[in-house]
C-alpha cells in the first residue's frame, strides 16, 4: 500500500533535486549581519541570547532539553549541545561535544587524548541550537511543506507531512537538524515552542543554574533580550551565509565555527 508520504517522496523529489541548487545559491548571499543591524519593527520576533563567559560545561540544558522533547537519550541526536573549545600554545584548536555534552565535560581528554593545562592557552564552552533563522534554508529546501515558520519567527516541523528525505539537515549551515531515530522525521530545536508561547521558560533556561541563557521577544522593550542586544556587543554564528540567525551570543571568541 501506497502511502501518503510515499507518494509525496516519490513525486517531489525530483523536484526538490532541482531546487537544492538555487537555495544553495541564495544561503551565499552577501548579507552577514544584517539581523544585527536591522531596526526593531512592531511585529512579534522570538529571539534568544547565549553568555558564553557565564558557560561551564555542566550540560544540564542537554539533558534537560532530551527529557523534555523526549529525544532517545542514548542517541548520538540533540536539540542542544554544548561544545568545548580547547585552545592549545601551539595555536592548534580541538573541538568536542561528546554526548552534545549531556553528561558535562568532566576531564580534559578530548577524544580520549589527555590535555595538560600548561598546554593550554585558554578553555571555554559554547552552547548551541536552532538558529531560528529569519531566512531559513531548510524551510526554503522543504519539498514536502513539512518545515515552516510561524508568524513570530520559530521554524517548526510538521512531522505529520515529514517525508524524511534529508534535504532540510544537509541545508541547515548550523548542523542543527537531526533525523529523528523514532519519528523518522526531521528534528530540531523549537526554542521549546510548546512552553514558551504559554508563558513558560524553555527547558535548558530552567535547568542551567548560570544564566547563559535567555528567551523573549526581539522588538519587546521590556524584554531582558531586547534590552542585552541593543545595548552590548552580539554576535551571531555564520553571518555570512545570510541566513539571519536569531540566537545572539555575548563574549563569542574568533575560534568559533
Amino acid at each position: 500500500m501506497v502511502t501518503r508520504r510515499d507518494f509525496i517522496k516519490a513525486g517531489l523529489l525530483t523536484v526538490a533535486g532541482m531546487a537544492i541548487p538555487i537555495s544553495a545559491l541564495e544561503m551565499f548571499k552577501p548579507e552577514a549581519m544584517a539581523s544585527l543591524v536591522r531596526s526593531f519593527s512592531e511585529k512579534k520576533r522570538w529571539a534568544f541570547v547565549v553568555d558564553t563567559t557565564k558557560c561551564v560545561g555542566c550540560g544540564m540544558c542537554a539533558k534537560a532539553c532530551k527529557l523534555e522533547n523526549e529525544i532517545p537519550f542514548e542517541a548520538e541526536v540533540q536539540r542542544t549541545w554544548v561544545e568545548r573549545y580547547i585552545q592549545l600554545k601551539d595555536g592548534d584548536v580541538i573541538i568536542d561535544s561528546p554526548k552534545g555534552a549531556r553528561e558535562g565535560f568532566t576531564s580534559n581528554d578530548p577524544y580520549g587524548h589527555e590535555v595538560k593545562d600548561e598546554e593550554i592557552t585558554k578553555q571555554f564552552y559554547v552552547p548551541k541550537l536552532c538558529n531560528q533563522c529569519e531566512k531559513p534554508s531548510c524551510v526554503q529546501v522543504c519539498p514536502a511543506g513539512a518545515t515552516y515558520k510561524t508568524e513570530d519567527g520559530v521554524s517548526l516541523v510538521d512531522r505529520s507531512w515529514c517525508i524524511g528525505c534529508g534535504y532540510c539537515i544537509t541545508n541547515c549551515p548550523y548542523f542543527a537538524r537531526f533525523f529523528n531515530p523514532v519519528t523518522n522525521t526531521a528534528d530540531k530545536c523549537t526554542f521549546c515552542y510548546h512552553r514558551i508561547t504559554k508563558g513558560k521558560q524553555t527547558a535548558c533556561i530552567d535547568a542551567c543554574a548560570f544564566g547563559v541563557r535567555k528567551i523573549g521577544y526581539i522588538n519587546d522593550p521590556n524584554s531582558e533580550v531586547f534590552k542585552i542586544i541593543s545595548s552590548k556587543r552580539v554576535a551571531v554564528l555564520k553571518p555570512e551565509y545570510g541566513n539571519e540567525p536569531h540566537v545572539f551570543y555575548l563574549g563569542l571568541d574568533q575560534i568559533v565555527r
